[in-house]
């Protein structure tokens, strides 16, 4: 395959210098020879000195502001690498190290990133433009740092270049997950996914839900607050502010910027938990300045800072509040801390850092321990001038355990696994290569090498990721007043496969109880019983609380929306907690009502029992021969006792049985009482009617068997069609918000409404055959009381389709028992009741020649009306008075008035007097 030869094949770029950094040799801050040498990126000093707001000229200024904690980190890799060195697990090569202190500055970290990508052995410190880096070997095989995400981006981008490996015991930036972007990053801790998971469940879990956020403006900072954003809208937690720091110390607005934070927070009062992703001496600013306006919050911190003995010997720093904080899992340490103990006897010729530590260390040789680390500060300003105690053995054994207070046991531990990383897949290279010459691999080699390293320490195993991470997990620290002194207390840990937080004690589960103590929301809790309702629209968190309305139930607190009941079979009151179940109710025999309605039909069928009983003892009197038969009036009796106990039938809990039987039941008898009264309305109107024509006609129509068992028979067609195809069945309505009604459905309303229609069409022509008899006899008037009887039915029905269409419930079944009871009542009373009155109470009306009396005297009336009406039409239409020369000159009406009369008693002698006198006299019946 051809190749494109690039024609400028290299370039020299000589490091800058100046009156602090004369030669490349002068920028190392500790170096040491070996076979395979590692660089190392610290931010050693916290800034540059700089007279002027931005730089003029590329220059590297002289750093300032030592940082203790940064120092001991450089000692941990150090002592790592030299633990390697002093082990078999790399027999026969040594590693060297190359150290660089960053100043916390980008450009000072790409300045020792040229260094680190320069051309091995070239005394010129160039390097090399190369089309392809395969066979290109710089000075160092790997980086390991540095502790900035924002620094760390930058020298990686230069790094791959030449895939050379870089790996970080503290950066955290999500992105840097990213291999596309990042080909050879690999890191040692967690990236912050994971931490700004774990912080928000923990808001979460405490019951926080209104909190603030505080980060630099950096890359670190702003994908942090992205990624923390996210985690808590997932976690339903609202951020109240967010605040921006500037990233640099030399920046000169930082100040303002933390002022401006300040009133922030003391502005949202209701604000108690503040998540800070800062840097040390970030917060070692905004605390000491939050400590002068006496404010108290929960401060949940994040890796950086976390466990910085800088801030947790800040005075009366326990006034600021509650810190809780995420730190990388710790490993043993009690090799670094012998490694600290004799520090002093630690060969320092090429580690400036140590010499500078010790040169501070002496002129602060007077100082109480308290003091001594800002007094270490004041005099790495480069401002002060100092006196050195050049006994700096002394000092040192003076001082043992300041370092190790100093120490953030989370990240040494990183480090140690960084650089035993980078020992494990050197080890694995070297297995088949001499690596005791520096050119037996190139950094890339060492990258593919390094991801696919496991290795164990203290009985653990770790590896990287497809990522590149090493997802080791967190521990969870609580800072405590013991004793007046602030100590960092493990509480627990963060399990980040799982996502839970693991206590082993319960003096922790105490802990965290009393965090969930301290509130830091929006709104006031929502009690059981209530939901949220949104009052801001841009947070889901500053609600109100309102009432869940009926038939829903909220059973915790906070929730967003009241749950639903099961409409069918639950209920629950306004406000409720939870969800009760409906009672079944219906008619039942012991309900007060239901008794009264039973009462009232006992008490209708002792009337039926004592009215038979009384016709029985009278059978042979007039009163009961003229109602129509023994026969149809124990029919007619009969059907009203099956009419008031047919009522028992809508009482009770319903069952297919009783709603299948209780409208047919009632529906048939009925009809056979009505289809009764029909037949003696009939034979009513038969017996006094004087028109010959209606007499012909009900003469053919009156046939009693036949009509009753035609009526009753179709009544009985209409139910038994209802039942085969539309039966009624036992229903549970549900439609009541308490109860559950167990009724009777129907079936159908038209089979319902054809049964009730069919037996008013019967009583409406009983009405009318009644109607035209209501004028017999008094005593013996039964179409008068049909006629009332008949009246009353319509007025019960015609009120029960409205009352029964508008009526919903359990007593729905006592409005159709009290209607079967007013109709019942009123034909029993209106046919039975006279008579037996009669029979009782006027015996004398209740004789044979009474009754005949009564007869002469109607049929006299209403012979002579019929012959006057007769009269009346012939004069008006002729107006001429007729007389009859046989009669002696007397009116012919008066002679067809005894015409008429006679026909009239003719025909009740041959219709009444057969039942009513079997032995009528002739001689008697003549004279009339």
């Amino acid at each position: 395959m051809a190749l494109l030869i690039i024609p400028i094949t290299c370039f020299v770029i000589p490091l800058a210098t100046s009156q602090t950094c004369q030669t490349p040799d002068d920028f190392v801050a500790a170096i040491s020879p070996g076979h395979v040498i590692i660089g190392g990126l610290f931010a050693i000093h916290e800034k540059m000195l700089s007279s002027e707001d931005y730089p003029r000229r590329p220059e590297i200024q002289k750093c300032v502001g030592f940082e203790i904690s940064i120092f001991l980190q450089t000692l941990a890799m150090i002592h790592s690498i030299e633990m390697i060195n002093n082990s078999t697990l790399l027999s026969g090569i040594k590693l060297g190290y190359e150290i660089y202190d960053t100043c916390t500055e980008v450009t000072v970290a790409m300045a020792a990133a040229l260094r680190f990508l320069s051309k091995f052995n070239s005394s010129g410190e160039i390097m090399e433009f190369k089309c392809d880096y395969s066979s290109y070997m710089p000075r160092v095989k790997a980086v390991i740092g540095a502790g900035y995400s924002e620094i760390t981006m930058a020298v990686s981008r230069m790094l791959n270049l030449q895939l050379m490996p870089q790996v970080s015991y503290e950066s955290t930036a999500e992105i840097l997950s990213d291999k596309i972007r990042f080909p050879s990053f690999l890191r040692t801790v967690p990236s912050d996914f994971y931490q700004t998971k774990a912080m928000a469940h923990l808001i979460e879990k405490s019951g926080w839900n209104w909190i603030g956020i505080i980060a630099t403006d950096d890359d670190y900072g702003q994908m942090a607050l992205n990624t923390f954003a996210v985690q808590t809208t997932a976690n339903n937690v609202c951020i109240a502010f967010k605040e921006v720091l500037p990233a640099f110390l030399s920046d000169n607005t930082i100040e303002v910027r933390i002022n401006e934070t300040l009133e922030k927070i003391i502005a949202e009062a209701q604000v108690n938990v503040i998540v800070v992703f800062l840097r040390q001496f970030h917060v070692f600013n905004l605390f000491s300045k939050a400590l002068e306006r006496n404010i108290n919050k929960i401060w949940i911190a994040s890796d950086n800072w976390s466990t910085a003995t800088k801030i947790t010997t800040i005075p009366n720093v326990k006034r600021i509040g509650k810190v809780v904080g995420f730190t990388f899992r710790r490993g043993n340490m009690s090799s670094f801390h012998s490694f600290l103990q004799n520090l002093h006897i630690f060969p320092s010729d090429n580690n400036k850092v140590l010499n500078e530590y010790a040169t501070l260390l002496s002129a602060c040789a007077y100082v109480k321990d308290s003091d001594l680390s800002q007094c270490i500060s004041n005099h790495s300003q480069g401002t002060l001038a100092y006196k050195v105690d050049k006994d700096i053995e002394r000092n040192f054994s003076l001082r043992n355990d300041f370092l190790w207070d100093y120490t953030e046991p989370g990240l040494v531990h990183s480090i140690q696994l960084a650089v035993l990383a980078l020992g494990y897949a050197i080890r694995d290279l070297c297995q088949a290569r001499d690596c005791q010459n520096p050119n037996a691999f190139q950094p890339w080699e060492l990258l593919d090498a390094l991801k696919n390293v496991t290795f164990t320490d203290e009985g653990n195993s770790f590896h990287f990721d497809a990522h590149g991470d090493m997802n080791t997990g967190y521990d969870v620290v609580l800072w405590k007043d013991i004793d007046g002194h602030l100590t960092i207390t493990k509480i627990a840990q963060y399990d980040l496969k799982n996502d839970v937080f693991v206590i082993t004690d319960q003096e922790t589960k105490n802990e965290f109880r009393n965090l969930k103590q301290i509130q830091s929301k929006c709104s006031k809790e929502c009690s059981p019983g209530q939901m949220k309702k949104t009052t801001r629209s841009q947070h889901i968190c500053c609600y109100e609380c309102v009432n869940c309305p009926e038939n829903h139930y909220s059973n915790q607190t906070d929730m967003d929306h009241c749950l639903l009941c099961n409409n069918e079979t639950q209920w629950a009151p306004v406000r409720s907690t939870a969800c009760f179940e409906k009672e079944v109710e219906y008619l039942s025999w012991n309900d007060s009502l239901a008794i009264l309605l039973l009462a009232l039909s006992l008490l209708g069928i002792m009337f039926v029992l004592a009215i038979g009983i009384i016709f029985t003892r009278n059978l042979n009197t007039p009163v009961v021969k003229s109602s129509g038969g023994l026969l149809v009036c124990y029919v007619i009796l009969l059907c009203h006792f099956l009419n008031f106990a047919s009522t028992g039938f809508f009482i009770g809990e319903p069952q297919d049985f009783t709603c299948k039987t209780r409208q047919t039941f009632f529906g048939v008898s009925f009809t056979l009482c009505i289809s009764c009264i029909l037949v003696k309305s009939l034979k009513i109107l038969l017996a006094f009617s004087f028109d010959p024509k209606l007499q012909n006609f009900l003469k053919c129509l009156y046939k009693p068997i036949p009509i009753i068992f035609t009526c009753t028979g179709i009544q009985v067609a209409i139910c038994t069609i209802w039942l085969i195809f539309a039966a009624p069945a036992v229903e549970e309505n549900v439609s009541l918000p308490r109860v559950i009604i167990l009724e009777c459905e129907e079936g159908s309303i038209l089979a319902f409404g054809i049964m009730l229609g069919y037996i008013a069409i019967l009583a409406f022509i009983c009405f009318v055959f009644a109607f035209k008899g209501r004028k017999l006899p008094e005593n013996y008037n039964e179409a008068k009381f049909i006629t009332f009887g008949m009246l009353i039915y319509f007025i019960a029905w015609i009120t029960f389709v409205p009352v029964y269409a508008t009526t919903f419930g359990k007593y729905l079944p006592a409005v159709e028992i009290i209607v079967i009871l007013i109709s019942n009542y009123g034909i029993l009373c209106c046919t039975f009741f006279p008579k037996c009155y009669v029979i009782l109470y006027k015996q004398e009306t209740n004789t044979k020649s009474a009754f005949l009396k009564m007869i002469y005297s109607y049929s006299s009336h209403s012979a002579s009306s019929l012959a006057m009406s007769h009269v009346s039409l012939d004069s008006s239409s002729s107006n001429i008075t007729a007389t009859n020369p046989s009669s002696g000159g007397r009116p012919a009406a008066w002679q067809e008035s005894r015409d008429i009369q006679a026909q009239a008693f003719a025909h009740i002698r041959r219709e009444n007097a057969a039942s009513m006198s079997k032995t009528l006299p002739r001689k008697r019946m003549s004279s009339i």
